[in-house]
Formats: C-alpha cells, sequence, structure tokens
C-alpha cells in the first residue's frame, strides 16, 4: 500500500502529486519515495567481499535521495562469479563486510537491497573494461586461472576457456543451496530487500531460454520444464527470506538479438513467480543471443516501459521500469500512466549522483534538499535563500559593497 505523496503547486495553481516522490510499502518496508538505485557490477570485490570501492559508490548514490539502494549483482557461490573480482555472498566472513554497508545506506533514510544471482556459462572471465575477455591459461601467472562454468547444456556460448560442464541433479541441488545460504547471510547482513537475478544470459536465464537450454529432462523441453529452474529458485529465496520482506525477480523480457524467449513466455512466467508469492518483477532484456529473426531492442529512452507495463497489466505484479530513463518528468510520466510501480536507474546516477533531489526540485517538491542528508540539506537551503538577497541581485548596492572590501571606496 502506498503512503499519500507531498503535495505541490504546479505552475497554473492546481494541487499535483508527484508519484516519483510518493512513499511506497511492500510488506512491512517501506521506501520514502519510488527511485531505485539498480545493481551495478562494479569489480572490486576481494574474494567476493566488498571493499572501500563499494563504500564510495553506494554512499554517495545513498545520500542522493533514492528510495531503494541495491549494491551489484552478488554471486551465491565463487564459481558463480564472472570475475574473480565481482561481488558474492558465499561465506560467513562476508557477512560483517555488508553490515557496514547496509548500516550507511540506511542511515542515509534509504532501503538496502541485495541482487542474488550466478553467471552460469558467463563465468571465467576479465572485467568489464576489458570487455569480459575469457580468462586464458596465461592468465594463471597473475593469479586469474580460468575455470569451468556450469550450465544447463554444455555450449561453447559465450566462447570460454573451458566448455560450461552440463548441470547434474547434484549439481541443481547445491546451487539451490547456495541461494538458501546467501539469503540467510544477507539477512544478517542487515538487507530488506532480496532480488533473484533471472536476467541477462545468466544461469536462471540459461535454463530459460531454447537458444541456451538444450535438455531432454525435467529442467528443459518445452516451456513448463524450462521454467522448472527457475520457479525452483523463486521458492527456496522466498521460503529462506523472511516473510515480512519483499522478494523481487529481475527477468530479460525477451532475448537477445535471434533470441527465441519472448514476451509472452515472460508474462506466462510472471504468472508462475506471482503464484510462489514473489512480490514485484524488475524488467530487463537481453542477455542470450541466437539466429532467428528476433531483433536487438532498440536502445531509445524508456526502451524496456512497454515490457514492463505489459508484464504489470497482464500478471497484475509491482513492477519496476529500468533502462533509458534519466528525465524526472519522464519518470513521473511512466508512474503516472500506471506503466510501472518504482523507476530504477544506473547510469545516469554515475553521472548524476544527486538525481533524486534534481527530480524533486523539477518535480516542484517543496523541499527538494530534504532527501539528501542533512549535513548537505542545511547549507543547500542557506544557499537558496540567500539566492533572494539584494547583495546578490547586483546593480549599485552590490558594487559598492564589494569596492570597500576590495580597498578602492
Amino acid at each position: 500500500m502506498s503512503e499519500a505523496p507531498p503535495a505541490i503547486i504546479d505552475a497554473a495553481g492546481t494541487d499535483t502529486a508527484p508519484l516519483l516522490f510518493t512513499p511506497i510499502s511492500l510488506r512491512s518496508v517501506r521506501a520514502r519515495n519510488r527511485i531505485v538505485v539498480a545493481p551495478m557490477c562494479q569489480y572490486h570485490s576481494d574474494d567476493g567481499g566488498p571493499s572501500d570501492w563499494q563504500m564510495m559508490h553506494l554512499g554517495r548514490l545513498a545520500a542522493g535521495g533514492p528510495g531503494i539502494v541495491f549494491g551489484e549483482e552478488t554471486a551465491v557461490e565463487r564459481r558463480g562469479r564472472k570475475t574473480y573480482a565481482c561481488a558474492g555472498i558465499y561465506k560467513e566472513a562476508h557477512v560483517p563486510a555488508y553490515r557496514r554497508l547496509t548500516d550507511f545506506i540506511r542511515e542515509q533514510g534509504a532501503v538496502p537491497a541485495i541482487q542474488l544471482g550466478h553467471s552460469g556459462r558467463k563465468a571465467s572471465c576479465h572485467t568489464a573494461v576489458k570487455d569480459w575477455k575469457p580468462l586464458a591459461d596465461d592468465d594463471d601467472a597473475d593469479g586469474l586461472a580460468p575455470w569451468q562454468g556450469l550450465a544447463p547444456s554444455a555450449l561453447g556460448q559465450p566462447q570460454r576457456r573451458f566448455l560450461p560442464k552440463e548441470m547434474d541433479r547434484d549439481d541443481i541441488r547445491a546451487v539451490l543451496a547456495a541461494f538458501r545460504d546467501a539469503c540467510r547471510m544477507s539477512m544478517d547482513a542487515g538487507y530488506d530487500i532480496v532480488e533473484v537475478h533471472g536476467a541477462h544470459g545468466y544461469l536462471i536465464h540459461q535454463f530459460l531460454s531454447p537458444v541456451a537450454n538444450r535438455r531432454t529432462d525435467a529442467y528443459g523441453g518445452d516451456i513448463k520444464g524450462r521454467m522448472r529452474f527457475a520457479l525452483e529458485v523463486a521458492e527456496v529465496v522466498r521460503d529462506a527470506w523472511p516473510q515480512d520482506r519483499p522478494v523481487f525477480y529481475r527477468i530479460s523480457a525477451v532475448d537477445g538479438e535471434g533470441g527465441v524467449w519472448s514476451l509472452s513466455d515472460s508474462v506466462r512466467l510472471g504468472h508462475e513467480l506471482k503464484a510462489r508469492d514473489i512480490d514485484l518483477i524488475d524488467v530487463s532484456s537481453g542477455g542470450i543471443f541466437g539466429d532467428t529473426e528476433m531483433p536487438a531492442v532498440p536502445r531509445v529512452p524508456g526502451y524496456q516501459v512497454g515490457f514492463c507495463e505489459r508484464i504489470k497489466r497482464e500478471v497484475d505484479i509491482p513492477t519496476i521500469a529500468v533502462g533509458g530513463i534519466t528525465d524526472a518528468h519522464q519518470a513521473e510520466a511512466i508512474l503516472q500512466a500506471g506503466q510501472a510501480d518504482l523507476i530504477a536507474l544506473a547510469r545516469e546516477l554515475l553521472w548524476n549522483a544527486d538525481w533524486p533531489a534534481h527530480a524533486a526540485q523539477a518535480l516542484g517538491v517543496a523541499d527538494p534538499f530534504g532527501v539528501m542528508p542533512e549535513e548537505y540539506a542545511h547549507r543547500l537551503r542557506q544557499r537558496e535563500a540567500q539566492k533572494g538577497q539584494p547583495i546578490n541581485q547586483g546593480g549599485a548596492e552590490t558594487e559598492a559593497a564589494m569596492r570597500k572590501l576590495m580597498g578602492n571606496a
């Protein structure tokens, strides 16, 4: 349920309510506004654990005034990372390190959230700044020995030093157990929201798409079989996570260029996730490629909003819109049209970490600085008040004062 938004007065003098700054409650968790810091991989982790980089990165984003702050995609087991520098939560030593982050995020008035995932066959590569180049044997000299990933089927896409291992039942049970353990540790680390990463060509998406899943057992074949692993992860996470806290699920609404998994398939998956008590679907796209006539998703402003709207409408479940959303009025229009319930930003926040405060100002919120830490807000309010003082309006009075200060009176 949502609370009444702060009233503002538009240029015509009419009461309006910016939905972007309407608090929203999901189970017992209340976010102060609808702005979400989307998960962004940073490649600065130490054996999975966060470093000072994450403290700086998430700290500056939390101080900007969002309602929910996700860290980065966090692997549930060591072999489930893409790179040696990827985040993970697979050992008890990680818990206090993440607790340092969640405590700070909460102190800034935001809700700390974690995204749990598994890279599957995308494991064993260099970081994003090297375009995820596969690790090779000579990388062992730098302590970066390649390793074998897991997958629903042993297919060499994307290219890696080793073909992934086709998961047997023991592997599936082990990964499900890892999701359960990661939920427990995430709870101990102070997170209020957990999101399952079932998108972007990672393990869960690999099971869903027939491009990556060639199995003939109960985890392959028709869409019911290919959804089985994704739904088992949903069941495990929902059971492991406290019942008074929400579980989100990120999906790729469609495969990448040449793929097969379609928006209609995502609607069907959405119904199944809702039946398993998942609270919200985070709608993204892409990550698996093939040779069909499915086009790439055009990267235009708000390019995934249409996917998000259809899933929200047909599944009747809350959704997050993400992708190409950079303007406050654009974000507000998406919410006002009922296309989504939350708005997530990623790269735009890297460029402007204070975007939420600027959005509040653009939408006419009476105290836009109020979403920021009081140490910032107090000084910014003072500066705003000073803009109306005569000394700052130029003219003879200002000129005379400056002459005296310069000793030219």
